[in-house]
């Protein structure tokens, strides 16, 4: 169960110093969300009221990419950007926009990036 009845969780762990990917595949009722026109936008934190922002993920910067009428949302971040995020624990968010402007907060969690071993 989430953490609140209005929002989706799901909390992802990030191998430090690896390329990072997940696709997401938002429906309703069903049927893939066509995302045509939409943009994405996530930012990683240290905590939700922190200042800081850890990592920006957005269909500008290609960290995100939708795909359309199959409704997948890519998120990928590359081992550069992730040896760059110290291990320990974030919070982030994953928003989508419409050409009309509705912002609908899709997903919520917890980060964990797990600590590189291997250098």
């Amino acid at each position: 169960m989430s953490a609140c009845d209005c929002c989706n969780t799901a909390d992802l762990c990030i191998p430090q110093g690896a390329t990072f990917s997940r696709v997401i595949r938002w429906k309703d009722d069903g049927a893939n969300v066509n995302l045509t026109g939409f943009t994405a936008r996530a930012q990683i934190r240290p905590t939700a009221a922190s200042a800081t922002t850890t990592l920006s993920l957005t269909t500008e910067n290609t960290r995100i990419t939708l795909g359309g009428t199959a409704g997948t949302i890519t998120i990928s971040i590359s081992a550069t950007d992730t040896a760059a995020i110290a291990a320990g624990r974030y919070v982030y968010d994953l928003e989508l926009v419409s050409a009309g402007g509705i912002v609908t907060r899709l997903l919520q969690g917890v980060v964990t990036v797990s600590a590189n071993v291997t250098r």
